[in-house]
């Protein structure tokens, strides 16, 4: 059962089903240099389906966000351990780009993590991509500070973060 959670300019943003993975992988194969295994797509599914969002438009998928729980240091106090969303992957296909689908996806995925309690949240986005670091900063994320080298390419990246507590 499909749980529609907004939409935005014709396109539903709704939680991902097990169904829908092959359709993320491809736009992830598509849209990002980094990829990642069959399996680890499933086990973030299983692991925060509240944080797992799809956008599609005539039930076709056009976008996705994943995000994750972890526990660590915080990227805004000084001492101690806090629970933390990772924004792990999202991505959009071009032509769908620059319709507020990233937002909207964003927007949700940040819900998903909300729902677990979590006290900030925070992700990685390379240096050159500048229309995903606006977005972010719209959003609330601050640069945190600059990963050299994170990319397997050599890119650096910005850790970004936004405080929900």
């Amino acid at each position: 059962m499909q749980s529609i959670l907004r939409s935005v300019g014709g396109y539903v943003i709704r939680s991902c089903e097990e169904k829908d993975l092959p359709f993320v992988i491809n736009i992830n194969m598509i849209t990002l240099p980094e990829h990642y295994s069959d399996y680890f797509f499933s086990s973030i599914l299983a692991e925060l389906p509240e944080a797992f969002i799809v956008a599609e438009i005539k039930n076709q998928i056009v976008g996705y966000i994943m995000c994750k729980i972890e526990f660590g240091f915080s990227n805004f106090r000084k001492l101690g351990f806090v629970k933390k969303g990772h924004v792990v992957s999202v991505a959009v296909l071009e032509e769908h780009q620059g319709k507020g689908v990233g937002t909207a996806l964003m927007l949700e995925g940040i819900n998903g993590v909300i729902i677990k309690k979590t006290d900030e949240i925070y992700l990685e986005v390379r240096v050159s991509n500048e229309s995903a670091v606006q977005l972010y900063k719209k959003l609330g994320f601050i640069i945190k500070s600059r990963l050299k080298s994170y990319y397997r390419d050599g890119e650096d990246a910005f850790l970004m973060a936004k405080d929900l507590s």
